[in-house]
């Protein structure tokens, strides 16, 4: 016998299958949505977040949402956009929960190979002025900006993560934008 003979059948299924065992109660079809989705939604966390400290815990709290949730989704062949969206909605939270420290201070820019020390001194500097610049914003434009700029989320994610309107985003945006640039201006 080889090792395929004790794969589980389920590793191989289809989303659906899988999602539906799950929302079934069999915990075993939900290990496998946990092996299958953990490192993508580690990697968007990632990405969302200003730090690294949350992610896994984020990913946890997504996961936990999901086995709590997943029998009233309605259509499982979309369980991976909807561990998705349970993941950004957990890094928002996070972000919110630590808003104080929701700013390009706390994302972590490592320095390329090389880099003179007064350059790396320069860089910091740098950073440092777009986070105070940012802390001067009015948190809704503060929270859209590091949503878009650190998170990478579309204006229409952003939109629907808030609860605003589209208009109001790219308005909040705009004006954000603005006055980053004014107050960036010795370091264009």
């Amino acid at each position: 016998m080889s090792s395929d003979d004790f794969r589980d059948p389920l590793e191989g299924a289809d989303d659906w299958i899988v999602a539906g065992r799950a929302a079934d109660g069999d915990t075993a079809a939900f290990a496998v949505l946990v092996r299958r989705y953990a490192p993508m939604m580690r990697a968007y966390a990632r990405r969302i977040l200003p730090g690294t400290a949350d992610v896994d815990d984020v990913v946890q709290d997504a996961f936990i949402v999901a086995w709590e949730q997943l029998p009233k989704l309605d259509d499982t062949t979309k369980v991976k956009s909807w561990l998705m969206r349970i993941t950004s909605r957990k890094a928002v939270d996070r972000i919110r929960a630590t808003r104080a420290h929701a700013d390009v201070a706390d994302v972590e820019l490592p320095a390329p190979d090389g880099t003179a020390p007064s350059r790396q001194a320069e860089t910091h500097a740098e950073v440092a002025a777009l986070g105070a610049a940012l802390r001067r914003l009015p948190a809704e434009q503060r929270e859209c900006w590091v949503l878009r700029e650190i998170g990478g989320y579309t204006y229409e994610e952003i939109a629907a993560e808030l609860r605003i309107p589209l208009s109001t985003v790219r308005g909040l945006l705009a004006r954000a934008r603005k006055d980053i640039i004014v107050r960036m201006e010795q370091w264009r």
